[in-house]
């Protein structure tokens, strides 16, 4: 039986692609949409560049789970990182001209090889992946449209 799970969201966004992907790809915009749970450290210089490297940590009291992150797939509007710890998988972040604006999606694909973390995560953090994963959407689409503003 395959453990893999994907969540998926996307949202249309007042704002160019470019100005989407600034929103993840500069780490001071990056942290005003990311969970305020949820840290990002670059290992070495931040970068979204292939092969950049990272750590998310989640905060939470007593224990700080963290997942090493790689940046596998690259180009202009996209960006998949694949992630290593606790669970496996990539999140794919992919931003397509619309005559409004930009649609981007959000892609989450991952397994989690531990069937304690599984069903915990199933028991408690799944329907809170999936929200999160929305309120982020929402948060980043006003970060970017608020930058659009300040142009």
């Amino acid at each position: 039986m395959s453990t893999r799970r994907v969540i998926e969201h996307s949202i249309s966004i007042s704002a160019s692609a470019s100005q989407v992907e600034q929103c993840l790809t500069r780490q001071d915009l990056m942290h005003r949409w990311l969970n305020p749970a949820l840290r990002c450290d670059p290992i070495g210089d931040w970068s979204t560049d292939l092969g950049a490297k990272s750590r998310f940590v989640i905060q939470i009291p007593l224990w700080q789970p963290a997942l090493m992150s790689t940046v596998v797939e690259r180009q202009p509007g996209l960006i998949v990182w694949a992630f290593e710890g606790f669970f496996d998988g990539r999140d794919r972040w992919e931003c397509t001209p619309e005559p409004a604006g930009t649609r981007l999606l959000n892609r989450f694909e991952f397994e989690i090889p531990n069937p304690v973390v599984q069903a915990g995560f199933n028991w408690f953090a799944a329907s809170l992946t999936q929200r999160d994963m929305a309120a982020q959407l929402s948060r980043l689409k006003q970060v970017a449209e608020t930058q659009t503003n300040r142009c």
